[in-house]
């Protein structure tokens, strides 16, 4: 029979070596684990990574998952695709690429220096945004820079219409916000060029698979900066609110939205500013406007060209920056 103190000692002992190997640091495991996998490599010759384990297929058929659930999607959805891109062409962008197009370019010109004015009230920044709208006509691209403007706008328009709402439920769940962080990492880090490919067979070529692609690229920014907006404003604001009998629709409504709305602007310059980088992607898909200028300047290797499409477009970007950043300075120096 043991001793009693030789028991403990004996439970100790083996207590100390369970918490000494759950101490050890993970790089060193993994040291251990890259050593093993090394050996294997040097024994068995292989240095490719096998296509079978224990006679099971390793490679995971992605690919033709994706086209097939495409084909069945185009197939079974395909009224519904077609809806969609009849709402956007008829009741979105061809509007606005109308009315901006049939602005004339001096009512264009002034609008913007009025803008300007107003969202700065800075005479140089005004004069220089004329300035730059103004080099976009010198150079011949005023109709194309129209048009690449309505696919912006609508863009835009939409992803506001889209990430708001999506935007203010993350910020109300954080189980939601959660579940979406990781597909909006996806969304952003994922190839532009990627977009073009399921746009194209649901919606065909031309400019809706074009701000299709760009919503999807250029709404995630919006999104997590109305969710930060929103979870930013003061515990103290809504307790006040909720103190004097608010429901939770009239605090995000008149304490929440308004106290966010930097932030929500700054999501807003953000997604914009995505969009615009979107327009010689979109190009090549039959977006036109400038970005369609950019593509062929490179498959004609037309340097000159390409140098005025492109500034053409970073004027653009430029004047649209400036403008919605200052009316968020302005905003925020308001709540202030």
């Amino acid at each position: 029979m043991v001793s009693e103190p030789f028991r403990d000692t004996a439970d100790t002992g083996n207590i100390d070596i369970a918490e000494r190997i759950r101490n050890v640091p993970w790089l060193v495991w993994a040291l251990i684990g890259f050593g093993l996998l090394w050996i294997s490599t040097r024994v068995t010759g292989e240095t490719q990574f096998p296509t079978e384990v224990f006679g099971l297929d390793t490679n995971i058929p992605l690919a033709s998952w994706t086209n097939s659930a495409i084909d069945w999607m185009t197939t079974e959805f395909n009224s519904f695709f077609d809806g969609i891109t009849t709402f956007i062409l008829q009741r979105v962008l061809l509007p606005i690429e109308n009315f901006l197009v049939g602005i004339p370019w001096q009512v264009f010109l002034i609008t913007v220096g009025v803008l300007g004015w107003v969202s700065s009230r800075s005479k140089l920044t005004t004069v220089t945004l004329v300035l730059l709208m103004t080099l976009i006509g010198t150079f011949g691209y005023w109709e194309l820079g129209m048009i690449t403007l309505a696919i912006i706008i609508a863009s835009v328009l939409l992803s506001l219409a889209i990430g708001l709402p999506i935007g203010i439920l993350a910020a109300q769940s954080a189980r939601f916000d959660a579940i979406l962080r990781p597909i909006l990492d996806g969304m952003q880090t994922m190839p532009a060029f990627v977009y073009l490919l399921p746009a194209m067979f649901f919606f065909g070529l031309g400019k809706v698979p074009a701000v299709i692609a760009t919503i999807v690229y250029a709404v995630p920014p919006l999104i997590r900066l109305t969710t930060l907006g929103i979870k930013g404003v003061s515990p103290s604001a809504v307790e006040a609110a909720e103190s004097y009998g608010a429901t939770r629709g009239q605090i995000l409504r008149d304490v929440e939205m308004p106290l966010a709305l930097p932030a929500i602007m700054a999501g807003i310059n953000q997604t914009t500013m995505m969009a615009l980088a979107m327009v010689v992607i979109a190009a090549l898909v039959g977006a036109g406007g400038l970005g369609l200028e950019v593509v062929l300047a490179l498959n004609r290797l037309d340097t000159g060209r390409g140098a005025e499409a492109g500034l053409s477009i970073v004027a653009l970007a430029i004047i649209i920056d400036r403008i919605t950043q200052g009316f968020a300075h302005r905003y925020e120096e308001s709540i202030q």
